[in-house]
């Protein structure tokens, strides 16, 4: 997948975190929970930015971890949201099905780079 290709797909990604703690129910538990989502959900998009305009394939890597590490924190809200019915489980699962592919594609490039920066030592 190319750079531009996942740029695109991670702005898609923030905008349906965006519209889905939109739509959540007010209270005390969701409202607390909509701003941990929102920061781990929209953050993605704006680390893989900078990644891609890192200095160094060392900074290019420790970007794509704080990536990893939103896009798993995401998944953790995603997964309370649907064990707690705040939102229909139906409703979030694809979005927590989005969540877990990306955080497969970013796996997949940190495992990649740390091959390319080993192997340049």
């Amino acid at each position: 997948m190319y750079r531009e290709d996942l740029k695109q797909r991670f702005r898609q990604f923030s905008i349906r975190i965006v519209k889905m703690v939109d739509s959540m129910p007010r209270s005390i538990s969701s409202d607390a929970i909509a701003r941990q989502v929102i920061r781990s959900g929209t953050s993605p998009y704006a680390n893989y930015r900078a990644a891609c305009i890192g200095k160094s394939d060392k900074d290019f890597l420790n970007k794509l971890k704080m990536v990893e590490e939103e896009l798993d924190e995401t998944a953790q809200w995603l997964d309370l949201i649907m064990a707690t019915d705040m939102l229909a489980p139906t409703r979030v699962r694809p979005l927590y099905d989005e969540t877990l592919e990306l955080l497969k594609i970013i796996v997949s490039a940190i495992k990649t780079m740390k091959g390319k920066l080993d192997n340049n030592l």
